[in-house]
Formats: structure tokens, C-alpha cells, sequence
């Protein structure tokens, strides 16, 4: 369960760091880099290599993970490989393999992610993606699929309805959740969106299971988004489970601050009452120096499930350092928690080196307007 927990981290975290990275070099025909993190926490210490390479429509980006072994040395753990391919001007195709490394250093195939992804010039979209196991001879088995058709609607709406497919009890694959949602643009750059999960209710209707509704707010350089989620219970009626507010601020260039509070009708502790109650706050400053060096600071503030009623309390910080220069930059994460005294001590720091800016720049909100 632990190896399967860090494939899925590792998956998700490289391809959020790709489609950053990616963004941020459109237009350019040939564009390579390198990056190579050392994390330390109490428990492990590990080491992840990434690179990024683009010829013409083909980019390939991989990332390897080692883990130190008992000697002190570092050994092989698990690989990434992403290839994505620009088809034609309306597909884009994309393979992701993950392998896991045995203690010779052999890679075994453990996952198989394809995805394909249709254009058309008005703006609509179709993407499917198919996930993909090795069975005990080996053999690929499809365990996910993923259907996804975005249309436009009308010149300020779109629609994007989805459909999971997951094995079922005869040895194929049916839909298991669905999901409806509608984003809306109006005026001053307000955006409004509905997401709608439904649930199969094992006679063949689908009920739904879940609503998520957003509003996002633009003025000048603030943004504010507030998101409310309603859940099915026992019976089927929607109730308010949920909130967030996220405030986005802007005063200067390089310098900017995220404010995220959650309330909950589930607060740690404490015996419901129907009610919504604060039970986080996220709180991100980022600052630029005249030199070109970024600071960003996040401290996380939860609810003491022991005193509950005595409100939030800090329980984590975590600091990034982006040193640019002339042949790449140099970042450090140090992360803190609070310990059961109250205390807070170093739970991990990583320490990235990389040829390229992109690859290690720490963006605390979207530099593009809402979609």
C-alpha cells in the first residue's frame, strides 16, 4: 500500500510540475532541462532526477527516484516516463509508464497511463484516458477508463460531462460515477461553475451524489472564489457539507498572498451540530527580492481535535527558496510541524538544482484569468 500511495503521488506531483513547466516554454521548437531534488525528513531520505526534452511535436519528460539505502548509498526506486506527441493540430496523444525498480536496479512495468486528446476549431474537446495494470503473467489490464467531452455552449458557457469506467463482477468494465458541470463567464471576469457526481444506486438509475458550486470573483489583481458542497446522505437528500473561500491578492509584481479557509460541518473533536464551522486555514505569502530570489511561506492553521472549542492553531509551515542564476536556479523546501509538546521541529527539507528557472518556479496562484 505504501509503494502503490508514493506511484500515485509520484504520478500526479510529476504531472503537475509538467504541465506547469510546459506552459511555460509554448513556442519554443527544441527546449531541454534537468532538475534533481534532495529530500531529508526523519524517515527517508531521497533523491528524484527530472528532465524535460522537446524536438518538434514530440516532448518526453522522465523522473527517477532513489531512495538511500542502509549503506548510505543511493539506490533505485521507481521511474516515471511521460511521452506526449502533437499528433496532428487537433490531437494530442500522451503514454505515461511508471516502473518500480527491484534491489538489482530492474525495472518492472507497474502502470500504464494513455490518453488522447481531440480538438476541434470551435473549442470543443473529447479526452480519453485508459489506465492500465500488469495481471500476475504480466499482461496489461485496463483497471480505469475516463471519458471527458467538453462543449461550448454558448460564447460564456461550457459544459464538460465525464464518465469513470471502472471492472465490474463479470470481468469488464461499466460506468461507476459520472459527473456534470457547467462553467459560466460574465462580466468583470466573475465566473460561475456547477459540478454534479452521480452515483450508480445498484437498480440501474443514477442518483446524485454530490454538488459543488463556485463563484470566482476577479477585481483588478484580487481574486476571490467561494465553493460550496452538498452531499447526498442515507436517503438520498443534499446537504450543505462544506465551504471554502480562497482570497488571491496582488500588491506588486513578485509579491503576492493566498488565503484559503474551509469550513466543515465535521469539525475534529467536536460533535456535529448541522452547522458550518472554520476548521483550516491556509495562509501563502510570496515575496521577490531585487536580486531575482523568491520567497514563499505557507503556515497551515487546523482545528485541535483535544480543544476544539479553542479555535485554530498553526501546525505546519512550510518555506520555499528560489535562488535564480545564470545557468539554472537552486530552491529549498524546509517544512516544520508541530510536535505533541507544542513545539515545532524540521520535518523535511528538499534541495532542487536544475538548468532551467521554469522547473522549480513556486506560483502560489494562476497568473491566468479563470476559465
Amino acid at each position: 500500500m505504501s509503494r502503490l500511495l508514493l506511484l500515485a503521488i509520484v504520478i500526479f506531483s510529476s504531472l503537475a510540475l509538467w504541465a506547469q513547466t510546459s506552459d511555460s516554454e509554448t513556442g519554443d521548437a527544441n527546449k531541454s532541462w534537468t532538475a534533481t531534488t534532495n529530500s531529508q525528513s526523519d524517515a527517508d531520505s531521497t533523491r528524484t532526477t527530472e528532465s524535460h526534452s522537446q524536438s518538434g511535436n514530440r516532448t518526453v519528460d522522465a523522473q527517477s527516484i532513489q531512495h538511500r539505502g542502509p549503506d548510505g548509498s543511493f539506490q533505485p526506486y521507481q521511474d516515471v516516463e511521460k511521452e506526449t506527441v502533437q499528433v496532428d493540430a487537433t490531437t494530442v496523444r500522451t503514454i505515461t509508464r511508471a516502473f518500480d525498480r527491484d534491489a538489482n536496479g530492474g525495472k518492472t512495468l507497474v502502470q500504464v497511463i494513455e490518453e488522447e486528446k481531440h480538438t476541434s476549431p470551435g473549442g470543443d474537446s473529447t479526452v480519453t484516458r485508459a489506465t492500465s495494470n500488469p495481471d500476475g503473467n504480466g499482461n496489461l489490464q485496463v483497471m480505469k477508463r475516463q471519458i471527458e467531452e467538453t462543449k461550448k455552449t454558448s460564447p460564456n458557457v461550457e459544459e464538460t460531462k465525464t464518465t469513470i469506467l471502472l471492472p465490474n463482477a463479470n470481468g469488464g468494465l461499466a460506468a461507476a460515477v459520472k459527473t456534470q458541470e457547467r462553467r459560466e463567464q460574465g462580466a468583470n471576469g466573475t465566473v460561475q461553475s456547477q459540478k454534479t457526481t452521480l452515483l450508480p444506486d445498484g437498480a440501474g438509475n443514477w442518483q446524485v451524489g454530490e454538488v459543488r458550486q463556485s463563484t470566482t470573483t476577479q477585481e483588478g489583481t484580487n481574486r476571490s472564489t467561494q465553493e460550496r458542497v452538498s452531499q447526498a446522505d442515507s436517503e438520498g437528500k443534499l446537504g450543505l457539507v462544506s465551504s471554502t473561500v480562497t482570497l488571491q491578492t496582488q500588491s506588486a509584481p513578485g509579491e503576492a498572498r493566498n488565503t484559503v479557509d474551509t469550513y466543515s460541518v465535521e469539525v475534529p473533536g467536536a460533535v456535529p451540530d448541522g452547522s458550518l464551522h472554520l476548521v483550516g486555514r491556509a495562509t501563502t505569502a510570496q515575496s521577490t527580492s531585487s536580486t531575482g530570489q523568491q520567497t514563499t511561506e505557507q503556515q497551515v492553521q487546523q482545528v485541535n481535535p483535544g480543544d476544539p472549542a479553542a479555535g485554530l492553531r498553526v501546525t505546519t509551515v512550510t518555506i520555499d527558496m528560489v535562488r535564480p542564476g545564470a545557468s539554472g536556479a537552486q530552491a529549498t523546501q524546509t517544512v516544520r510541524a508541530r510536535d505533541a509538546n507544542g513545539s515545532f521541529g524540521v520535518i523535511s527539507v528538499d534541495t532542487t538544482k536544475s538548468d532551467n528557472i521554469h522547473a522549480i518556479q513556486v506560483q502560489i496562484a494562476p497568473s491566468d484569468k479563470p476559465k
